[in-house]
């Protein structure tokens, strides 16, 4: 298996993003990276590490996509770019998984214009693992569409369902609709639409979702906007970093708080693991003819080296498969009604 990893996207590039490679070569096995990007930058920091040599690969790249590029632009036009070479490296199934922290722009744009849309998908979409009380819960769009149409959130469920289903083994995933509240004349006219879509879709639905029940099981899908999604997404990030540099005050104010803490150090360790953003890092670009992981922009080595090692796991999942096969007549269900 061969994992491409673009080693320019992000904010930490090149140096955290290579470390997070050779921390997971040294973790796992059954795979092999490919860096992409500038040869000595790349090199520069891997001589200060440790690792088996023969599992690592440079591809040599000129240009760089950056945040500030206009996406389709840039896609157009920086053919060797890191992020342009992966995606054609996909789709000449070269390689088995592209990974960046890049742009999220150009990754939407790169997916759609490189690799193409399945068949039946109108928008591609990045989906993200949040922990609840009994396990998971799969939220998309949680970065690419800001904007969407009705029919979109019924693809986004199609797409989420089967993605559990491919990598977990759900059967029959239920999938929710994020909503300021659980009433149907609660939301905006497209969300209000979206739910009669999502109803009648032969969804597992379970209808309208209020943020306060996302911990709590209340679905294994939640469909959003990427809007939405990503300002959920980011904030869930920054209160369990509050949280928890809250509750590592509070332990360290004497030394009975000190002797409590290790009591419940083995409990608070296992909690912080269920939520932590570098290991649930990792979202997959579902929708388009390869396999593609998107990282955050801030990624750090670590973030890198759990996105790694479950990119391995979905590819052996043969996840892109799966949802082709499923999409097969997506279009026929999830096309809109005529409006008079």
């Amino acid at each position: 298996m061969i994992i491409a990893v673009d080693a320019m996207g992000g904010d930490n590039a090149p140096g955290e993003i290579v470390r997070g490679c050779v921390q997971a070569l040294n973790e796992d096995d059954g795979f092999d990276i490919l860096l992409l990007g500038d040869e000595a930058q790349i090199k520069e920091v891997l001589a200060s590490e440790k690792y088996d040599e023969s599992r690592i690969k440079i591809r040599h790249t000129t240009e760089v996509i950056t945040n500030d590029d206009m996406p389709t632009k840039a896609i157009k036009q920086k053919k060797d770019s890191s992020l342009v070479v992966g995606f054609n490296m996909i789709k000449q199934r070269e390689a088995d998984v592209l990974i960046s922290a890049g742009s999220s722009g150009a990754l939407l744009t790169g997916s759609v214009l490189i690799l193409k849309r399945i068949p039946g998908i109108d928008r591609p979409a990045v989906a993200s693992v949040l922990p609840t009380k009994k396990g998971r819960v799969l939220l998309l769009d949680s970065g690419f569409n800001t904007m969407c149409r009705p029919n979109n959130y019924v693809q986004f469920g199609f797409l989420g369902a089967a993605y559990l289903k491919a990598a977990f083994g759900d059967e029959n995933p239920r999938v929710g609709l994020v909503n300021i509240g659980v009433e149907e004349e609660k939301g905006s006219d497209v969300v209000k639409e979206a739910h009669k879509l999502l109803k009648t879709s032969g969804l597992n639905y379970v209808g309208n979702i209020e943020s306060r029940e996302f911990f709590n099981d209340a679905a294994d899908v939640l469909v959003t906007d990427g809007f939405t999604g990503n300002v959920m997404l980011k904030l869930i990030e920054g209160a369990s970093d509050f949280f928890f540099g809250e509750i590592k005050s509070l332990f360290k104010k004497n030394f009975i708080s000190k002797l409590s803490y290790l009591m419940i150090k083995g409990g608070v360790g296992e909690f912080k693991k269920k939520v932590d953003p570098d290991v649930l890092g990792g979202a997959p670009v579902l929708g388009v003819d390869g396999l593609v992981v998107k990282s955050h922009g801030s990624s750090k080595a670590r973030t890198i080296k759990y996105v790694i090692l479950r990119a391995k796991a979905l590819a052996k999942s043969n996840i892109i498969q799966a949802l082709t096969d499923n999409f097969a007549d997506v279009s026929a269900r999830t096309e809109e009604p005529e409006r008079e």
